[in-house]
């Protein structure tokens, strides 16, 4: 993160520069230091820039290039959460704080951070590469609605002109851009050298710079990217062969074809083999196919770099994300769910890529003999308390799960899970259980907790199972999300109904009670989504009277970019084209809001 610091490990220049919104903590659980680490195990030389002091200019530009320019590219990330949603609230008032900033301080990062971060590196070096990724770029993509702003934005590849755009999850894409920029910059070298000192008037001080036009057509080949061309035909892209979105402009004409293209879209993640295109402003955005899922070995290396399981040194404060997940351990990416809200099926995908237990196991001793206990400036660490947080993914209850559908049949399923679970989803419950034992009985864990929550559709198919979950590993209580009781707001969410959550509050207690244990579940509650009216508000607040609970954790649907549900929200239709009713104004959102939380 600083010059000395490279000077330590006698580097005399970066190879890429990372510059992020969210504080830097060495944990695998944050995706600047997954990408920087995996980078650097390849042998590359990385730094981190991390929250430049973005609102003041001269500032900025000392944070940015302090380490000096890099030899390949710098690569943008808005940090965990997209900008806009990281400041405001459902009703689009400012939030307090940031849990990504030491301290916990708002506004260290900008709103539309990536094209604010872009413009900022390339003021910093003239002609850089820029390479965007994180969450932000990549549900904005391609064509998307923009909550904040009430309208459809085009790709953020244009808005921020940046080069290149690697959506999902990175390493694999990342990798393969900086090793494709280290060829064209070798090439330029060798090319350099065999010319005359007179051919060399165009290089300050004899330092050849990545030729960017050469850079991003080298990268046309990656996996898991997005690029702009002004001619498809030029690009050697054959449109027939190629998923087809709607324009930009024909959606801005005809809101009903945000649907069609976010349905396109997710089942290009899901299904992959070809590219798709969108054009805009008479160029093209072409992502390539999705890059494949990390396997089993890579994954495993991957947790196994040494990680300090730190915030930087440099932070007096501490990172409060950090303090929620330090001892936790992500056993898996992706989601079979689907939910039309959520950005996983974009993001991370349905497909699970699991880690090794063994792996597993090897980083649960690491935090039990220390690796990640708190170190403030000045003050001694903490002993280790015996506690794992979390051993989980997206859904605790998913590691292992794969798909036996026979290669070369296409699934034209939006979702595992919904309307019920597939038959060629398969998942063993009992591993998942086995699993979570074997980390409870390493030396010095005397606690291991599932805080990220299971799917309780999945937990019902197997009681024994279920009976494991309940009694040995919650801690009194339990996340669940079954986010509405009314089956049609279900259905449209791509949830389960009610009866199949009634059946698992019913086991969830009886196994409760033969432990001995007095528990509870915590439900995570959703208001104001696309399809819900006052109406199935008024049957979620009656069936939470009946059950005697008071929602803790009630969350007024926010249309994040890149999601079904937020084309039903702007379109105004299902997914299948019928009207839809939708609460649009901030009035019609907080009635319904008011009628779980009782405010007025």
């Amino acid at each position: 993160m600083t010059r000395k610091e490279m000077e330590e490990r006698g580097w005399e220049a970066l190879d890429v520069l990372l510059v992020s919104g969210d504080a830097y903590v060495d944990h695998p659980s944050f995706g600047i230091a997954l990408i920087a680490r995996h980078l650097e195990d390849k042998g590359f030389r990385v730094g981190i820039v991390a929250q430049p002091r973005w609102e003041n200019p001269s500032q900025a530009l000392e944070d940015v290039s302090a380490m000096g320019r890099p030899r390949l590219f710098a690569g943008i990330s808005a940090g965990a959460v997209d900008s806009m949603l990281a400041h405001y609230t459902a009703f689009r008032k400012k939030r307090h704080d940031d849990a990504y900033t030491p301290g916990g301080q708002a506004g260290a990062r900008p709103n539309r951070a990536t094209i604010m971060y872009t413009g900022l590196v390339r003021q910093a070096f003239p002609g850089i590469a820029v390479v965007l990724g994180g969450i932000e770029a990549s549900l904005r993509r391609i064509s998307h609605y923009d909550f904040w702003t009430d309208s459809v934005r085009r790709s953020i590849l244009f808005d921020s002109k940046a080069d290149l755009l690697v959506y999902g999850m990175g390493e694999h894409s990342i990798l393969g851009i900086a090793q494709k920029a280290q060829e064209v910059l070798a090439a330029q070298e060798a090319q350099e050298f065999t010319q005359s000192a007179a051919a060399k008037k165009g290089v300050s001080g004899g330092e050849v710079k990545l030729d960017r036009t050469a850079f991003v057509t080298a990268c046309h080949s990656v996996a898991g990217i997005g690029f702009l061309v002004s001619s498809l035909e030029r690009a050697g892209i054959a449109l027939d062969h190629a998923v087809q979105l709607p324009a930009h402009e024909e959606i801005l004409e005809n809101p009903p074809l945000l649907m069609q293209a976010t349905l396109a879209l997710e089942k290009h993640v899901h299904t992959g083999g070809t590219q798709a295109v969108q054009s805009c402003g008479g160029r093209f955005l072409v992502l390539n196919p999705p890059a494949p899922s990390l396997s089993e070995g890579a994954l495993d290396h991957l947790y196994a770099l040494p990680w300090s399981r730190q915030p930087h040194p440099s932070y007096v404060k501490n990172v409060p994300a950090w303090e929620m997940i330090r001892t936790s351990i992500t056993t898996h990416r992706g989601c079979g769910g689907g939910c039309s809200f959520c950005s996983l099926a974009l993001h991370q995908g349905r497909h699970i890529a699991s880690r090794s237990k063994s792996s597993i196991l090897e980083e649960a001793s690491s935090i039990a003999a220390g690796g990640s206990v708190v170190t403030k400036k000045n003050s001694a660490p903490p002993r280790w308390a015996g506690s794992i947080s979390d051993v989980g993914g997206p859904s605790a209850n998913m590691w292992q799960a794969h798909c036996t559908l026979a290669k070369g049949k296409e699934c034209a399923r939006p979702s595992c899970m919904h309307p019920a679970i597939c038959p060629f989803f398969v998942v063993d419950q009992k591993a998942g259980v086995s699993l979570l034992r074997a980390v409870n009985e390493l030396p010095a864990v005397r606690h291991v907790r599932v805080a990220s929550g299971v799917r309780f559709d999945l937990a019902l198919r197997d009681d024994m199972a279920l009976a494991a979950y309940t009694s040995e590993f919650t801690g009194g209580q339990l996340k669940v999300a079954p986010e509405h009781s009314v089956d049609a707001v279900l259905s449209l969410m791509r949830k389960p109904s009610m009866v199949v959550f009634e059946q698992f509050l019913e086991a969830f207690h009886r196994h409760s009670g033969k432990a001995g244990k007095e528990q509870y579940t915590i439900p995570y509650l959703m208001s104001a989504f696309p399809g819900c009216t006052e109406g199935h508000m008024r049957e979620l607040a009656g069936w939470l009277r009946k059950k005697n609970w008071q929602p803790q954790q009630v969350q007024c649907f926010i249309p994040t970019p890149g999601t079904v549900a937020t084309a039903m929200y702007y379109a105004k239709i299902t997914p299948t084209g019928e009207p839809l009713y939708v609460a649009r104004s901030d009035k019609e959102r907080l009635r319904q809001h008011y009628l779980l939380t009782g405010q007025s």
